[in-house]
């Protein structure tokens, strides 16, 4: 009990509003990023049908020019987290903006969208803007040097569940083997100064195995006092590495910056924040009140689902490399190529007539390539082609799929149950679905 007493013992908030200037800053660039590089364009503008979470057809992507202002919208709240101009305003924006978003495309989905959600929530509630931000200069009631332990924690808790699972899902063939590191890395050759050293057996060996030992470890070492030091070292090191070879965005100074919650708070306030007041932590522990208990209840339930997720692919049939059930919101991370082709046979049952649809002829490449290794893409496309036929007229069709996927470099096997009509299967969220196949199934 004393344990928990202490998460809401008063500490110096330094961490915290060091990584709240950091994660602004972060977000401006996600945001105002994905404007200059295309990305906007490319998954939200550009395709015809976009791949929702299923349940949410009806979220979709604005037209045109007004998807750009979107973007600028959450490129201003960036900033005003950054520097905690109306922060809460700012971060409840973006986190609505972004998370609709996530929700409304799937053929880009990428871990660290969804952990910048669970960030997004977690900076709505700790009070991130009690030092060092313009609200801080202008409301003396939200001015504070200290917060509550568990403000500081619950990210340390969340980089280990992310972690930990990170490194059990690479304890499996195709990462071991070499198999997914030798095809990304075999891309790359071309890559300035560095593209030949990853061809390199050795280099590949250590990525291999470096990986799971890092993504296992390094929680407990950042942790130790004596290993710090050293383990930011090489945490910088090993996401700048990241950054470098695997392009994914702001995801590896986003880890970066999280490492400030290791600290003491102290080191950081000497660091960053020198004129800030130092904090005399009080000895005496205070009382659990009701609303501590209410929130001890929200978290605990929240971090056992945080646990739930990554392991709920055991409780579906299959293999979830080609399955899909289970996969996302997993931590399954940079651990396989999926490739192959889906065609859809569709029946006129009225006149009896057939034919065959690419989903080329209706996507974008990178839709396209999506949807040959992700079932539920599959089956929301077959729900988009009943619609479109029954709008020209075309009132009963049987859409029936013929699709292969490859794994790695393993052999190319059936995906999709070929004699199962796929306008007439109802989507099973939370159970396997017999027409999704995978060896051994």
């Amino acid at each position: 009990m004393n344990w928990l007493k202490t998460q809401f013992q008063p500490v110096d908030n330094s961490p915290l509003i060091l990584f709240r200037i950091c994660f602004g800053l972060l977000i401006f660039l996600e945001s105002f990023g994905a404007t200059l590089t295309g990305w906007v364009n490319t998954a939200l503008i550009e395709p015809t049908f976009n791949f929702t979470l299923i349940g949410l057809e009806w979220l979709q992507p604005l037209d045109g020019p007004w998807m750009y202002i979107y973007f600028y919208a959450m490129a201003l709240c960036g900033l005003m987290v950054m520097f905690g101009f109306y922060y809460k305003a700012g971060m409840a924006g973006f986190t609505i903006l972004w998370t609709l978003v996530y929700w409304m495309q799937k053929s880009h989905y990428n871990n660290h969208y969804y952990l910048l959600i669970l960030l997004c929530v977690f900076m709505l509630i700790v009070p991130a803007h009690a030092y060092a931000s313009y609200d801080s200069k202008r409301w003396n009631s939200v001015v504070s040097t200290t917060c509550p332990k568990w403000c500081i924690n619950i990210f340390i808790l969340q980089m280990w569940i992310v972690f930990t699972f990170a490194a059990l899902h690479k304890i499996y063939p195709g990462w071991l083997n070499g198999d997914f590191i030798g095809m990304n890395f075999k891309a790359k050759s071309d890559y300035w100064v560095i593209g030949e050293l990853l061809q390199k057996d050795w280099l590949q060996q250590m990525v291999i195995y470096g990986g799971i030992f890092f993504d296992g470890l390094i929680v407990y070492f950042l942790l130790w006092k004596r290993t710090r030091k050293a383990a930011f070292i090489i945490a910088a090191f090993f996401h700048l590495f990241n950054s470098a070879v695997f392009h994914i965005g702001i995801f590896p100074y986003l880890m970066i910056a999280l490492m400030v919650f290791f600290f003491e708070p102290e080191t950081i306030r000497r660091t960053f924040f020198r004129k800030k007041p130092i904090v005399q932590l009080q000895k005496n522990l205070p009382n659990l009140t009701p609303s501590c208990l209410v929130l001890v209840g929200i978290f605990g339930l929240y971090f056992a689902l945080q646990i739930y997720l990554p392991l709920r692919n055991h409780l579906y049939k299959g293999d979830v490399f080609y399955t899909e059930e289970g996969h996302r919101l997993s931590w399954r991370m940079m651990l396989r190529y999926k490739s192959g082709y889906t065609n859809y046979m569709i029946r006129d049952l009225a006149t009896d007539s057939t034919w065959t649809v690419k989903p080329i002829e209706f996507l974008t490449p990178k839709q396209s390539s999506s949807l040959s290794g992700h079932p539920d893409m599959i089956w929301q496309f077959a729900q988009y082609l009943e619609r479109e036929y029954q709008e020209q007229g075309i009132e009963d069709v049987e859409i029936k799929v013929e699709a292969f996927v490859r794994l790695n470099r393993d052999p190319m096997v059936r995906l999709i149950d070929p004699e199962v009509d796929l306008s007439e299967v109802r989507w099973q969220p939370l159970k396997h679905s017999p027409w999704i196949l995978s060896p051994n199934n």
